[in-house]
């Protein structure tokens, strides 16, 4: 028995399904571990496998390959003097299970199955596994550790039967995706282990974007008394060693560093320059394209992506009509050479006017009306897709979700593309973001200092610009009215009548609630992007395309 411990935690950022990746990344870990002379090595949930894999679970050909990459791990603790705690895949006898395996000098001296499986929000784990019984310490280095796997700790019995076991100290393995305040709700939650079975807790967290998750790291350490002891990088890769020392009173953290948490101002920003970034490069693209049309959408979206791929790989499109302002031309060109990237005009008049003439013998003697308005976007659409194509970028799309809400998007036009990085930021907050970048410079950026939006792009009034002295407001309530009544609606459920009971106007609550429903079958058909609030369109909230339900509560 030792009464001191040296324990590393990798907060790294897999690939779902890289096998041999993933194995790499463990291996230097194992390897930073040993010339730290670190006694245990900690991975976050389900490393080896990314998480999380979704049907990847049914291939059984994956499973074994997931469980011979485990046992190559294994082999290669020997020697090296760590206990690595290795969360994986594994089969036994009750199925498959989100486990770990502790593993010395190249064996498995124990494994351990998650209890507690989650089912709601963004993870449905009972779908692929079976739940474990509670389990018991893990005797290492003569010293009993409590291992609880993610879920595990929003259960406060799984934590006090293994510290009424005998857990002397609790390391725990998670795959927690951010939204706004999430680093915030992690704390609460092991702050309340923490003081209620008088142990500390090392919490470890992936980083890293995966579809339309983003992991922020921030992995932390806590002892009773709410004390942090030591706290990681947020949404950046991070290394963190810290060491424990055995009292009369138990564990203490006698060596831990406890880096500052990005600010809410900042997190909505790196979430989305991390999610963009992990999307493009594990899908193999290495540039970007978008129109940027003079725009906030568009501006902060090409800012987005220079902070993550650097100007080099941006390039950004004009695509001009009769009805594009001067002051558009001119906002556009201005953004592109604050940030620095390749910026091209390609008209669209030709080819817009073309397909009028062709169609005019269908469209007869009709008024024009959204019908010539969306040609006009689907033809910047088609401009943007054969850029895409021949020159290899990713496409990314710009809409925020006030618009993704109430279908103000063209389906096969603006909303063409690989990723949007605003599909889950309402549009007062877009607005809000370009300030903020306009005076900091984020963390792990690429881009440049200072000013890169226009003010004339945060001052003017959004406009689509597909008709004359066209605004948003000439279809759409102002921006933070329908904001919060999105917000209402889709954040926090609430009926009409809680609503209008809000002082809000029962007719344009019905409007928005029925563009809600209706725009449904567009948002399927629309791009991923990350995931910042519970409610995130898609991964967060899965309502029917065809759906009957009236709300008749205000009326």
């Amino acid at each position: 028995m030792t009464d001191r411990l040296r324990i590393a935690l990798a907060q790294l950022n897999p690939k779902v399904g890289d096998l041999p990746g993933n194995l790499a990344l463990a291996r230097q870990a194992l390897a930073d571990a040993q010339a730290a002379k670190a006694d245990i090595l900690l991975l976050s949930e389900l490393f080896l496998t990314g998480y999380f894999p979704d049907d990847l679970l049914f291939k059984t050909q994956f499973l074994k390959d997931a469980i011979a990459t485990a046992k190559t791990l294994v082999a290669d603790t020997a020697g090296t003097g760590v206990t690595l705690i290795l969360p994986t895949v594994w089969v036994k006898n009750t199925g498959l299970h989100n486990a770990v395996v502790v593993a010395e000098d190249g064996e498995i001296i124990a494994t351990r199955i998650k209890r507690e499986l989650p089912n709601s929000d963004v993870f449905y784990e009972e779908r692929y596994f079976a739940a474990g019984p509670l389990s018991d310490p893990v005797m290492i280095k003569g010293v009993p550790v409590g291992i609880p796997i993610c879920e595990d700790i929003w259960h406060p019995w799984v934590c006090e039967h293994l510290v009424q076991r005998g857990a002397e100290i609790l390391l725990c393995p998670n795959g927690s995706p951010y939204w706004t305040n999430k680093q915030h709700v992690r704390k609460d939650l092991v702050r309340a282990r923490v003081e209620e079975d008088q142990v500390p807790m090392l919490y470890l967290n992936q980083v890293g974007g995966q579809d339309e998750l983003v992991f922020d790291g921030a992995s932390f350490g806590m002892e009773p008394g709410n004390k942090l002891v030591f706290q990681g990088k947020s949404f950046e890769n991070d290394f963190i060693v810290s060491d424990w020392v055995r009292g009369d009173e138990g564990w203490t953290c006698a060596r831990g560093d406890v880096v500052e948490l990005t600010s809410v101002d900042e997190a909505p920003w790196r979430a989305c320059v991390l999610g963009l970034r992990d999307y493009v490069h594990k899908n193999g693209f290495k540039q970007v394209v978008l129109g940027l049309s003079g725009g906030i959408d568009s501006a902060v979206v090409a800012a987005m992506a220079v902070d993550a791929f650097g100007a080099e790989n941006v390039h950004c499109l004009m695509l001009p009509y009769r009805y594009t302002s001067e002051a558009s031309l001119k906002d556009a060109r201005d953004c592109a050479d604050l940030l620095g990237v390749r910026y091209d005009i390609v008209s669209i008049g030709d080819p817009v006017d073309a397909a009028l003439v062709q169609l005019a013998p269908i469209f007869g003697d009709r008024p024009q009306d959204l019908a010539e308005e969306n040609i006009q976007s689907r033809m910047r659409g088609v401009v943007l897709m054969a850029v895409s194509n021949k020159l290899g970028s990713m496409l990314l799309t710009t809409g925020n979700k006030s618009e993704m809400a109430v279908g103000y998007a063209t389906i096969y036009g603006d909303m063409n593309g690989g990723y949007n990085p605003l599909k889950d930021m309402l549009k007062m907050q877009v607005y809000k973001l370009a300030a903020w970048r306009n005076a900091n410079l984020p963390g792990d950026s690429r881009g440049p200092a200072g000013t890169v939006i226009p003010q004339a792009i945060i001052d003017k009034a959004p406009s689509a610009e597909l008709r004359p002295n066209q605004t948003d407001q000439d279809s759409l309530p102002p921006y933070p009215v329908l904001d919060a009544i999105i917000e209402a609606l889709v954040e926090e459920e609430l009926s009409i009548g809680e609503i209008v009971a809000r002082g809000f106007d029962l007719a344009l609550v019905q409007r928005i609630e029925k563009l809600i429903n209706i725009a449904e079958y567009k948002r399927r058909q629309s791009a991923p992007g990350p995931k910042l609030t519970p409610k995130a369109f898609g991964i967060g909230r899965k309502y029917p395309i065809t759906n009957g339900y009236k709300d008749r509560t205000g009326a």
